[in-house]
């Protein structure tokens, strides 16, 4: 996990920063506060960073090669790419640029967060949604199509930055980091437009036979310690997301993803039950080992299928024979 923080009142320092964490650009503008923090949190696929200007900043920048969202906290942001104007304010949270275009605008006395990602997370959530496109999933617009769309967004982003990436603990578990990277990646998806088709896709049903399911089956419990979105398991036993899910639910009465949290769960069961809490063993750290970083839902879903308290099975260890 990557840990960064920036405090400067120098224009040049600021600028010479800037380019190194994010992409070449210069700075300008009248000033007369030139104080600026920022604080960055990264780990894996995701980094989050949290940006406080207290002047007004033009900026000129080279492309980021990645996605780029910014939400907004005070202030505003102007955008002058393509010589277009758009001007972004307090509660939004919006794309910034194209991964592969360079853009132009304005940081008006502003704070905000700045969310970036590659490109192709977007491209495995939508095919694990069942969603197609003529290539790459493509974001066409910078704003979230309904308010609500826009705070499922923003909270997503809040997420990352006060539960996932906040605790040293819960950002070393790459389990915890890549799944709550999908969460962003669908988040963008269901808020923002782009050009992966969303309707309903054919269902080869030859392919949705118990044979799919018994070799999916195989494959998640070989792998269940791995990052897996439902197109890896696709992939893996050779069928299309839409016939793995029709599987599922014909043959087993779940999902794909349903039965993938249950193996984990049966698996973190069997840690807590040989570890031994003297020797620093913990009900939170088991979870996130398995990919569940919020230990209140993994308590609750341990009681459901156990009948008991986590820290009841870590307690009541058997006693080790000599």
């Amino acid at each position: 996990m990557e840990n960064l923080d920036f405090r400067s009142g120098s224009l040049d320092e600021t600028e010479a920063f800037l380019s190194s964490a994010y992409t070449p650009m210069r700075i300008g503008g009248p000033v007369s506060d030139t104080r600026v923090r920022i604080s960055r949190r990264a780990a894996g696929p995701l980094s989050v960073d949290r940006l406080s200007f207290g002047y007004d900043m033009g900026y000129d920048a080279g492309s980021l090669g990645k996605i780029c969202l910014i939400s907004m906290h005070a202030g505003t942001l102007v955008d002058r790419t393509d010589g277009r104007e758009t001007v972004f304010g307090p509660g939004e949270t919006f794309l910034l640029a194209p991964p592969d275009r360079p853009y132009q605008g304005e940081v008006r006395a502003a704070r905000y967060t700045i969310t970036m990602f590659d490109p192709g997370l977007l491209d495995r959530v939508a095919a694990a949604g069942g969603r197609a496109a003529p290539g790459p999933v493509t974001l066409t617009g910078p704003r979230a199509s309904t308010a609500a769309g826009n705070r499922r967004l923003t909270a997503a982003v809040s997420y990352l930055r006060d539960e996932v990436l906040s605790d040293p603990d819960v950002g070393q578990s790459e389990l915890v980091v890549d799944t709550a990277a999908q969460h962003l990646a669908a988040a963008v998806l269901a808020a923002l437009p782009h050009t992966a088709r969303t309707g309903p896709a054919r269902v080869d049903t030859r392919d949705a036979g118990s044979d799919t399911l018994r070799k999916a089956v195989a494959f998640i419990e070989d792998n269940a310690h791995r990052d897996l979105a439902l197109a890896d398991i696709a992939i893996a036993v050779r069928v299309t997301p839409r016939a793995l899910q029709y599987a599922f639910r014909r043959h087993a009465g779940t999902t794909p993803t349903e039965y993938l949290r249950r193996a984990r769960l049966e698996r973190a069961h069997a840690d807590l039950r040989a570890a031994d809490p003297s020797d620093g063993a913990t009900v939170t750290r088991i979870a996130m080992q398995w990919g569940f970083a919020h230990p209140g839902r993994f308590a609750d879903a341990y009681r459901r299928m156990y009948g008991r308290a986590p820290s009841l099975t870590l307690r009541d260890r058997p006693p080790v024979r000599r």
